[in-house]
């Protein structure tokens, strides 16, 4: 079953990542790097109040996120 993503911010999108064991690293601006404990892939995540799905849908590709329901 093919979930619809949901329109998130930045800020909670670092939240869930958190959870799946990334961690910030730095900050440029509005763009957060977050990096993996596990294998070290790296995430940046804008700071925006509500992230286009395409954009979300990138990030959680590049972090190895299958599209479960947030």
């Amino acid at each position: 079953m093919v979930y619809r993503l949901p329109r998130i911010g930045g800020k909670d999108l670092i939240k869930y990542l958190s959870k799946k064991c990334y961690k910030p690293t730095r900050q440029r601006g509005s763009h957060v790097v977050l990096r993996s404990e596990h294998d070290n892939r790296i995430v940046v995540v804008p700071l925006h109040n509500e992230l286009d799905r395409g954009t979300l849908l990138a990030i959680l590709e590049q972090a190895g996120i299958d599209r479960d329901p947030l």
